[in-house]
């Protein structure tokens, strides 16, 4: 059974107008949100062009940068990583060297699966998966060894309500 083409209307009544976008692209957008190894032939199928014009589009979106990369999405938990935890961290100060320094020691640590620089009481939030709290320790070892910090605190996921790559269009 195939997919239902995504209501582009029902999506989200506060989307964002982008410079650029119709409708036609929003509903390949949106039927790449929902499975990005859908073939050219169906997906310009489900959104009434022929696989020329479609593939035009798409390659446009990719050439804009609306379109970052096209990636399999994966269940941490299945493959033994059964600790989520997001870590708050404070810098120990705020230089280019520090940064340098401290964004090196995260792209060193494979279990940061996301890292953001924050506004507020924190500077950084860090998404970490490990296989369990031994691992999350050792892995809270490296990243203290990595750059100096301030405080680092974590909070360990419980239950995911949502999570999802998707982009209210």
């Amino acid at each position: 059974m195939r997919p239902k083409t995504p209501d582009v209307g029902k999506l989200s009544q506060t989307a964002p107008k982008a410079l650029g976008i119709d409708g036609i692209d929003r509903k390949i957008l949106a039927i790449l949100q929902e499975d990005s190894a859908v073939s050219l032939n169906e997906l310009a199928e489900r959104v009434n062009l022929s696989s020329n014009a479609c593939w035009r589009r798409v390659k446009k979106l990719e050439e804009d940068g609306v379109i970052l990369r096209r990636v399999a999405l994966l269940d941490h938990a299945k493959l033994g990583y059964g600790v989520m935890a997001f870590v708050s961290v404070r810098a120990a100060e705020h230089s280019d060297q520090w940064l340098e320094q401290f964004a090196g020691a995260i792209a060193r640590i494979p279990e940061v699966v996301e890292c953001y620089r924050m506004t507020g009481e924190i500077d950084y939030l860090l998404k970490i998966v490990a296989a369990d709290i031994a691992g999350y320790d050792e892995v809270y070892k490296r990243l203290i060894r990595g750059a100096r910090l301030t405080d680092v605190s974590a909070s360990l996921c419980m239950e995911v309500v949502k999570s999802g790559p998707h982009v209210p269009l």
